[in-house]
Order: structure tokens, then C-alpha cells, then sequence
């Protein structure tokens, strides 16, 4: 019997429009059911990333979603600050070189 999780990164690598759709969907209805806008969805989601000590790709595709929903590199960077009182210093270093280059490329 074939594992269900095969399926989905066999289905995912493959690009399949119906995986893909689903899971834009779902990032989509996430955003609209929040009531934020695009752009502080987007900041909202790289603060809980610096929160919970996010592996670097998490911050490359959270920073592209920033970008595309009008936040600035200023802004994206600011989070940083804003955060650093409730995540704490030392989660903020450790964020910041993944952040740096998530906006670096």
C-alpha cells in the first residue's frame, strides 16, 4: 500500500496543477479569513517564522510572498525589531543571517 505522503511529493515535485491549486487555495482563504491585508499577512507570518526558529527556506519563501504583496525590504527587516522584545535577542540573531539572505536574493 502506498504511503500517503509519497503520493503528495511524488504529486508535488511533479507540479501537479491540482496539489498546486489546493494548497494556493488554502494559502489564499488563510489570508482572506485573517482580515489582514496581503502585506501584513505576509509580516505577520515572517514574525512567527522568527518566533519559532524557521529553517532558511521557510524565510525565502515568506520573504518572495512579502515582496509580491507590496512589503519593502525595510519593512521585511523591520520585523526583526518588532519582535525582539516578545521572541527575544538571542531568537532575533539567530534569525537574522536567514532573513539576510532571504532578502539578499
Amino acid at each position: 500500500m502506498a504511503d500517503p505522503s509519497d503520493d503528495f511529493l511524488t504529486n508535488l515535485a511533479e507540479n501537479d496543477p491540482e496539489l498546486i491549486e489546493r494548497l494556493v487555495g488554502r494559502h489564499l482563504q488563510n489570508i482572506e479569513e485573517s482580515g489582514l491585508d496581503p502585506r501584513i499577512h505576509a509580516l505577520v507570518r515572517i514574525a512567527s517564522l522568527i518566533t519559532l526558529g524557521a529553517p532558511a527556506a521557510s524565510y525565502d519563501f515568506q520573504v518572495a510572498l512579502a515582496r509580491e504583496s507590496g512589503a519593502s525590504d525595510d519593512e521585511i527587516a523591520g520585523v526583526l525589531i518588532a519582535v525582539t522584545q516578545t521572541a527575544g535577542l538571542p531568537r532575533v540573531v539567530e534569525a537574522a543571517p536567514r532573513l539576510g539572505a532571504a532578502l539578499a536574493s
